[in-house]
Parts: structure tokens; sequence; C-alpha cells
């Protein structure tokens, strides 16, 4: 018995002992098998990481190419002249946006909405401003009070089509609002806009403002009109206060302006040379007169300091006074063509004060207000602004009102730095007019009045760079590409500047544009004449009438028509006067009376000559419309 427990123990411990070498040979196998799987996945791993970081190699090695021909394509565009080369950056531009290039893709976008060097595609633009989308660009969604918003000045940049960190909304916004390449969905842009105007774009603030100032599709409300154009306003008084901004001739389509023809360019160029002849035989005050011109780039001339330094150094040795104040300018501003100098400038304002001129005499204020090579003076500087003021000059007032508004060297007073900064922007200082609307926001020595805040401060917004699209919309105009003016003036339009709703109305009743269907066109008219016939275009009124007399673009409304006709009689427009004498000849839309039919035809005739004819003929049919009636009358009476 005993030796059968003993077997039976020797076969349990042997059975164990092959279990446990069972479990370990498994054991083995399992590691054997992990060690496999953990290397294999190490292997993935490593090919994963290696494919990846060559991925990003090939990305950041493409941005850097895309970044490299985005700014070999600005630096072409800023230098050239030709359309040639203006293409060919563009060419640049376009391989820059295929290798993902986000400005470059923004840049590419406004030039294929706009039509700028080269042909116009709606449909590629809308894509692409898709596509930003997409990647969480701002930039089309439709330039901010950096205090106010809290952004840095770098975000500030010049305007369309790179203004700010929302463009892509206002695009998208700008063509929901007229249909192009989109629906036509107001409620859809006003969406875009105030998501632009959140993200800083200065446009969308602008459209924003003005869309609050008048009440299109929302409640008129001018305080939120106020903050909007205060926004902007504040980037451009910067801007202003730099020489940053000049302002842009507006040309009136409908007028058929000839001030910007190619004939008027030539005749232009011609007296230049004209000027030119004079100023080397000695003539000091055409010499000023270019110098001028080449310092602020005017009158088609490009901005050239040296040419404008030796027009003023020519001018200053034959003694005038205005040469040797704008000497002293040039040295206090500095340039490429004048090196900065203090000593300079006073020198020559000096020379030109001793004289009595009053931009020497600025010159020397603002010297001792600024302390430049001078210790800083403020009863100097207010004496010298004083003088200068006194003769009329707008910068000299403006900075009278500068000194009172702050009190600066003077006791502060507002009542005179409002009376200053408005006889400053009387005489044409755009920075004064801003500081008058936040004079009258804030209620700072003047009562508090929003209206007149939002029109100031709004005067100063459409001094924008943006108002460069109306030189580009009239060229593009003048050169048969209508579709590419049309959508240049229509975001002008947008932006509540009046030419550019008139000019956008009179190419879309011309039936020349393709982009838009033409059962959009007269009612986008309309919109657009009764948005500048608001802003007192009396044109724009008669046009507004016109459409409702005759159903364009809306139903048959001879009520309305006459409501129109009679708000531009008030502006003494003699075709409304004679489309009213009609409508009360014929009784439409206004009680019938014949007699205020003859006196509305006569004052028709009295305020324009061009009506004397028109207004002949309708008084000889009204005469004999009145001879049968009389008639009629007559034979009436004696039978009875």
């Amino acid at each position: 018995m005993k030796a059968l427990s003993v077997a039976l123990l020797l076969a349990l411990l042997v059975s164990v002992h092959k279990t446990e070498k069972s479990f370990e040979n498994q054991k083995e196998k399992n590691v054997s098998k992990q060690e496999a799987l953990n290397e294999s996945q190490l292997l993935t791993m490593q090919d994963t990481f290696s494919s990846q970081a060559e991925d990003l190699a090939r990305r950041k090695k493409n941005e850097e190419r895309g970044h490299q021909l985005y700014k070999m394509s600005n630096k072409i565009l800023k230098h050239s002249k030709s359309k040639k080369e203006k293409e060919e950056a563009y060419q640049l531009l376009t391989k820059a946006a295929d290798m993902g290039h986000l400005k470059a893709m923004e840049k590419l976008a406004a030039a294929l909405l706009f039509g700028y060097h080269g042909p116009q595609n709606i449909t590629a633009a809308v894509t692409l401003y898709e596509t930003l989308a997409e990647k969480g660009s701002h930039k089309g969604q439709t330039p901010l009070h950096r205090n106010e918003l809290l952004i840095s000045k770098e975000q500030y940049t010049s305007a369309w089509p790179s203004c700010g960190t929302s463009n892509k909304t206002q695009a998208l916004g700008f063509m929901f609002s007229y249909g192009i390449g989109m629906e036509y969905n107001q409620a859809k842009a006003l969406v875009y806009y105030t998501f632009g105007s959140l993200g800083g774009n200065l446009i969308s603030q602008m459209i924003l403002g003005y869309r609050y100032w008048v009440g299109i599709n929302v409640p008129r409300n001018c305080e939120a009109a106020l903050t909007n154009y205060r926004k902007v306003a504040y980037f451009i008084a910067d801007k202003l206060e730099k020489n940053e901004e000049m302002p842009v001739e507006k040309v009136r389509l409908m007028e058929k302006s000839e001030n910007l023809s190619s004939n008027n360019d030539f005749l232009d160029w011609d007296v230049h040379q004209y000027y030119k002849f004079l100023a080397e035989r000695g003539d000091t005050q055409i010499q000023v007169f270019l110098g001028q011109l080449h310092l602020a780039g005017r009158k088609g001339l490009e901005k050239d300091h040296s040419k404008a330094f030796y027009y003023f150094l020519k001018a200053a040795k034959a003694g005038n006074t205005h040469g040797m104040a704008f000497l002293g300018k040039m040295f206090l501003e500095g340039s490429v063509a004048v090196t900065q100098s203090n000593a300079s400038a006073f020198k020559y304002f000096t020379m030109a004060a001793e004289k009595g001129n009053a931009v020497g005499l600025w010159g020397l204020g603002l010297l001792y207000y600024q302390g430049k090579g001078v210790p800083v003076n403020y009863t100097e500087a207010f004496k010298y602004f004083h003088i200068a003021a006194e003769k009329g000059l707008a910068d000299a007032q403006f900075q009278l009102g500068v000194m009172y508004h702050s009190g600066s060297g003077v006791r502060k007073d507002y009542k005179l730095a409002f009376k200053y900064f408005y006889l400053a922007s009387q005489n044409g200082q755009p920075i004064a007019v801003y500081y008058l609307a936040q004079m009258y926001a804030a209620g700072t020595g003047v009562f508090r009045s929003c209206q007149n805040a939002v029109e100031l401060y709004r005067s100063v917004c459409e001094l924008g760079s943006w108002s460069e699209k109306f030189l580009t919309a009239y060229f593009a105009y003048q050169d048969g590409n209508i579709d590419s003016s049309l959508i240049q003036y229509a975001l002008l339009a947008e932006m509540g500047y009046e030419v550019a709703q008139s000019n956008s109305a009179y190419i879309l009743e011309s039936e020349q544009v393709k982009m838009i269907s033409n059962d959009q066109m007269y009612p986008l008219a309309l919109l657009l004449w009764n948005r500048a016939a608001a802003q007192g275009n009396a044109f724009a009124r008669v046009k507004t009438g016109d459409y409702h007399f005759y159903g364009y673009g809306t139903k048959r409304d001879y009520v309305t028509a006459a409501i129109h006709y009679s708000l531009a009689v008030d502006h003494h427009i003699a075709q409304a006067m004679f489309n009213l004498a009609y409508m009360y000849e014929h009784g439409l839309g206004i009680p019938k009376d014949i007699h205020l039919a003859k006196r509305w035809y006569d004052l028709a005739a009295q305020t324009s000559p061009d009506a004397s004819i028109p207004v002949f003929l309708a008084r000889m049919k009204l005469e004999v419309k009145l001879l049968f009636s009389e008639m009629q009358l007559f034979k009436q009476f004696t039978s009875s």
C-alpha cells in the first residue's frame, strides 16, 4: 500500500513537472510571439514616423517655396508698370496658391473675383474662398480700434484684398448680397458681414456701419453705426497722420466725364511738359507746383521725392518762400531722397517764416511743439501756430485745436478746441474731421450728437485706400471690362459710397453685364438707385421714380413714382418737373389738374434750356386738348 502511494506521488510529480514544462514552453512561445509583434509594431511606427517626417519636410519645403513665389509676385506687382509684368506676377501667385500658401490664395481669389490683370472667374473665386473657409482662414468673411478689440498693430494692413483677418467672410457676404456666384440672400450676407466685423475686417465694419445707419436688413441704429464707423475711422486717421492716404477722384459714369480719358491723360502730360518748360525758365510758382505734384503723386505723376526736392530747392534759391517751407517739410519728414535733419528743417522753416510764410510758421511751431532740434517750448509753438492759423492755414488751425484739446501749454478749453477743429475741417484738414467726430461722439465741448458723429466718422472712413477702386473700376469700364468694373463699384456701393451706387446702377441698366442674370438686373439697379437717392442724389431720385412709373424691377406704381418726382423737384431737376407735369396732365397717381400740368411744364422749361423743345411739344398737345375740351363744352352748351 505504501509502495502504491509512493508510485502515485511520483506519477503526480512527473505530471506536474510536465505541466510546468508545457506552461513554460507556451510562455516562451507567447513571449516570442509578443516580441515579434512588438518588433513589427515598432517597424510600422518607424515607417509611419518616417512617412510623416517626409510629408512634413515636403510641406515645409512647399510652404517655403510658396512664400518665395508670393514675395516675388508682390515685388513685381509693386514695381511693375506693364500689363505683361503684372500677368507674370499673377502666374507666380497662382503657383504659390497651388502650393497651399494662404495669403497667395486670398490674393488670387480677389484677383479672380474682381478681374485684376487677367480674366474674371467668379466660379474659381468662390471655390478658392470656400477652400479658405475649410482651412479655417477668416480672410473671405468680409480692416479695428486697437484698444477696443485688443489686436496688434501688425494686424492692421492696408486694404482689400489683404485688409485684416476676415476678408473671406467679407467676400462671401458681398457675393450673397448681390447674388454673384451665390444665391441672392441678404440674411446670409448680414451674417457673414457680422463675422467679418468681429474678426476685425475694416470693410465689413464699414458695411455694417452703413447698414445700421440707413437700416438695410437691420433696424436703424445710430449707436451701432457709430461703433462700426469709429473703428474704421481710427485706423484711417492713423494713416492720414502718416500721409499714407490720398483722396481719389470719383467719376460719375452717367455724366460721361472725360476727366480720366486717355485723351485727357495726354493733355495732362502735355500741360506737364509746358509747366516743366516754365519751371526750367525760372517760374518759381510753377516750380513749387511741380514739386507738390511730385511729392504727393498727383495729376498722373508718380511720387518722386528727388524731383520734388529739385524743384523746391530751385524755387527756394530764387527766394520763393513756399519753396523754402516745403524744403523744411521734406527735411523734417525725411525720405529716400532727403536725409531727415531737424537742423535743416529749422533752417528752411525759419527762412520762410521770417518772410511771413504760413507753412514756415507752422513748421517752426511743430518743431517747438515736438521738441525736434530745439527744446520743447509750447509757448513758442502756440505763437507760431496762432500766426499761421490767422493766415488761414488748416494744419495750424488743427494744431491749435490739439493744444486746447489736450491742454498742452494752454488751459484746456474744449470749446476753443472745437472752434479750431471746425475751422481746420472747413479748410480741408481730414484729421480735424476725425477729432470733431470724437467730440460729438463723447459730448466733449458740445452736446453729444450720434448723428453728427456718424456723418463725420463716415467722411473720414471714405478716405481709406479702398477708394482707389474708383480708379481701377473706371479704367476697367473704359477698357470694356464691364463685369470687372461693376463688381468693383458694387463693393464700394455696399460700403455706402453714393457715387459707386449710382455707377453700379448705371452699368446694370446698360444690359452689358454677363455675371448677373437678366431677372436680377433691374431689381438690383432699382435697389442701388434708391440707396443713392436716399443720400441726396437727385438724378437717382428721378431714376427711382422712372422705375416705379414703368414697372422696371418692381410693380408699376404711379403713386410712388409721383412721390419720387416730387422729391426730385425740390432739387430743381427739370426732368422731374416735366414728368410730374405729364402725370398731372393725365391724372396718373395724382388727381388730374391741367393748370398744375401747365405750371410744371413752364417751370421745366425755365429750369433747363434742354427742356424747351419737349415742353413746347407737350404744351402744344395740352393746348389742343384744352381747345377740343372747350369746343365740346361749347357744343353741349349750345345744344342744350
